[in-house]
């Protein structure tokens, strides 16, 4: 696995447990705040989108985990 599909990976289940923990209706509700996290993580992948600059990418792909070869 490339750094850029773990990053997407990572994403992903951020946005999907915090929506778990942040909306009411679900059976593991938390708090709302949870939420924010769901947004903080939408922001990076706009981000990373724009600049084409990652940081999970840059933190894994110095754990050694090979860059993409695209």
């Amino acid at each position: 696995m490339t750094s850029w599909q773990l990053t997407r990976v990572i994403a992903g289940t951020l946005i999907l447990v915090s929506l778990a923990l942040g909306v009411p209706r679900s059976p593991v509700f938390q708090s709302s705040y949870w939420l924010w996290l769901t947004v903080f993580v939408g922001v990076n992948l706009l981000q990373s989108g724009l600049t084409r600059w990652c940081l999970m990418e840059r933190i894994l792909r110095g754990l050694g985990l090979k860059a993409s070869t695209e």
